[in-house]
């Protein structure tokens, strides 16, 4: 099974042949592009690129060589959002904080244009000569290839929302991150007539984008004051999350030389919300669709796509820090947001969170449920999940909801918060069983850390609300 995945990788993450091509093997584009440095990455459980810089031309000798094992710190798969060791655990003070093993994928490296001279090799964890069972990119390949066992394949578009604000990260810092003044003062959703410095962002992060074998499908305004979203191509699902992880590198790099932050937060201020939409069509191992009952030009779903609908409906709630991991990540959650307060689905209906959308062979499912915070390989594991045991159990999925599914008050709530969200995580018989039990403890106890954190801090809302009037 772990040859078939890896195997799967390889095929999805191909990179062009051409002699200029920003992707393929290390030591070409060491050479053609003037490289001098090289990010050994891998992806954490945030979702962010984690590693080490090395001098090119050294880096190339010493693999080619053999003399160099690259290894980090275990605990780069095992903290929470600052980076804060757990305390129990596989990546925790009782395990001594020993080294994980990477392995190098110097076939697939790729220019990084927002970091002149720079190019990012992924390296997968390993454990025992086998790709770490923990490690999101590990978890992604395993439910994609169980979810193949039921003779579907998915591609996955991504779409999300970010907010730029003035000034630096730095800047923000320093004021204590208070008084933050977003780069667009009003709703420009959709608006064509942006601010000089929020078109030039845009503008340059497609070009890196671009340069980078990444481009972007589109770009806009979003309705909340400097926010905007990017929607990225359809393909193969670890291709879609590692552009995405490098898009939002990019993204933050771009914006600080610009004099700007860019914000990732599912919920930065109270009304805003930030999401990661995750758009999936399924077909079979021959290409054809399987999601529309007429797949030439039809809207219905097919019995296999209501099996998909009725499965993430189901599994969805019970695996929650899969695709919202913080506290934050609740704040989001809100009625008449635009994103998802009650578990419903409908068709072109946005205020679902499955909204069915296209027709024929472009009829897909759009998961709304995560936020711009999510790691997007952890929510599409849990998003295959779902799919599978949908179609697997024969489930049928409640009626669609044709209007407001935020006043459809027979249809259950979302989860409340992340404290609620782990207990059920950890309490649930479906998530133990469709998920392995370590990958489910491991989550759990990340997350837990992120409540524990959040419970002993007094927070600026709790100072307005009590100083004087407790």
């Amino acid at each position: 099974m772990r040859a078939t995945m890896r195997a799967a990788r390889s095929r999805a993450a191909k990179p062009p042949t051409t002699a200029l091509s920003p992707t393929g093997p290390l030591e070409h584009l060491v050479s053609a592009f003037g490289i001098d440095t090289v990010l050994l990455a891998t992806v954490d459980v945030q979702g962010r690129l984690k590693g080490k810089e090395y001098d090119a031309t050294r880096l190339v000798e010493r693999l080619r060589s053999g003399a160099l094992s690259p290894e980090m710190c275990g605990y780069v798969l095992g903290t929470d959002l600052d980076m804060t060791p757990a305390v129990s655990g596989p990546f925790s003070w009782q395990s001594g904080f020993g080294d994980i093993a990477l392995l190098p994928d110097t076939r697939r490296a790729r220019l990084l244009p927002w970091l002149p001279g720079t190019a990012l090799v992924f390296a997968e964890p390993i454990s025992g000569g086998w790709p770490h069972p923990l490690a999101p990119g590990t978890v992604l390949a395993e439910y994609l290839h169980r979810l193949a066992g039921t003779g579907v394949v998915p591609a996955v578009g991504i779409e999300t929302e970010f907010v730029l604000y003035e000034g630096t990260a730095l800047d923000a810092a320093a004021a204590g991150w208070r008084g933050l003044r977003p780069a667009v003062w009003d709703n420009r959703d959709y608006a064509l007539d942006q601010p000089p410095t929020v078109r030039e962002f845009g503008r340059r992060l497609r070009q890196v984008l671009a340069a980078a074998g990444l481009p972007v499908e589109a770009v806009k305004g979003e309705g909340a004051p400097g926010q905007i979203e990017v929607t990225f191509p359809y393909g193969a699902a670890v291709a879609a999350c590692e552009q995405h992880v490098l898009f939002k590198h990019a993204a933050k790099t771009v914006a600080e030389d610009a004099g700007l932050t860019a914000s990732f937060m599912a919920a930065p201020s109270t009304g805003v919300g930030s999401g990661l939409h995750l758009h999936v069509s399924l077909a079979d191992f021959d290409d054809r669709p399987v999601l529309a009952a007429d797949p030439q030009d039809g809207t219905e779903l097919s019995e296999l796509g209501e099996q998909a609908v009725a499965g993430l409906l189901t599994v969805l709630p019970e695996v929650a820090p899969m695709w919202a991991p913080y506290v934050n990540s609740y704040k989001r959650l809100q009625p008449h947001s635009f994103a998802p307060a009650r578990l419903a689905w409908g068709r072109d209906n946005r205020t679902c969170a499955v909204r069915v959308v296209g027709h024929g062979r472009s009829l897909r499912l759009e998961v709304r449920l995560p936020g711009a915070d999510a790691n997007p390989m952890l929510a599409l594991a849990a998003v295959f999940a779902g799919i599978r045991h949908g179609i697997e159990a024969g489930l049928k999925p409640p009626p669609p909801t044709g209007g407001d599914a935020y006043e459809q008050r027979g249809v259950p709530l979302v989860p409340q918060s992340l404290e609620e969200a782990v207990a059920v995580f950890e309490a649930s018989a479906l998530a133990g069983e469709l998920l392995e039990e370590r990958v489910v403890a491991h989550l759990a106890r990340i997350a837990r850390m992120d409540v524990d954190h959040h419970a002993r801090v007094v927070t600026d809302a709790e100072v307005a609300r009590g100083l004087v009037q407790a």
